[in-house]
Formats: structure tokens, sequence, C-alpha cells
């Protein structure tokens, strides 16, 4: 299942902050800040999406992800390298590494990743 552009938004800010009150997700917000209703729609959303859910302490609920960040980046990843890449992580990487324009020095960090990965297996 995937999140909507706002609902995504919402649970970076639920990720950083691990656990949060709705006041403390409003306030991340920069002004115009959204309105309570619009962040209980995204959260009731979200919760019936299983990414997220709360503890109820009288009428105030205290949210938290039920999905780690990097497993959903890492859905996310594969879905792309399987829709856009004929499923292909070589041709991924290759437009990867060209078209991001990235220094030498970050291609020989990428490379150290990757060697450290083969020796792994």
């Amino acid at each position: 299942m995937q999140l909507t552009n706002a609902e995504e938004q919402l649970m970076q800010i639920l990720w950083k902050q691990e656990r949060a009150f709705m006041k403390d997700l409003i306030d991340t917000y920069e002004d115009p800040k959204p309105a309570t209703t619009t962040i209980a729609t995204l959260l009731k959303r979200m919760q019936d999406k299983n990414f997220v859910d709360y503890i109820q302490y009288g009428r105030s609920r205290e949210y938290f992800p039920m999905v780690k960040k990097k497993d959903y980046f890492s859905k996310h990843v594969n879905g792309l390298i399987k829709n856009f890449f004929n499923n292909s992580p070589s041709q991924f990487a290759s437009f990867f590494t060209e078209e991001t324009n990235l220094s030498k020095k970050e291609l020989q960090e990428l490379k150290s990743i990757i060697d450290t990965e083969i020796k792994k297996k």
C-alpha cells in the first residue's frame, strides 16, 4: 500500500519524532499550518493503511509509526527498479551514477559499499 504525498510528508515527521501528539505534529509544519481536522483525516487514513497507530491518554492520542522508514523506502526503490528499469538493478545503478552528477569521491564511496556487500555474500 502506498501513501499520498500529504500522508508521506506527515509520515516523515512521525518517523523523525518517533511518537507524537497531534499538537506536536502540527507544530512541525511551517505557516500556514494545516488544520487539526486535516491532520486527523490524514492520520485516520494512515491508520486504515496500517502505517500508524496510537495510544489513547484520556482525550489525547499519541501517534507512532507501524512501518519503518527503511522498509517503506526499500519497497519504493524495488518498485522503481521493477517498473522503470525492467527489473534490472544494473540499469538502475547505471542511470543513478550517470544522471546524478556524483563526484569521484562519492562514486568511490558507493564502490566501497558495493564491495563490502559483495564480501558479505
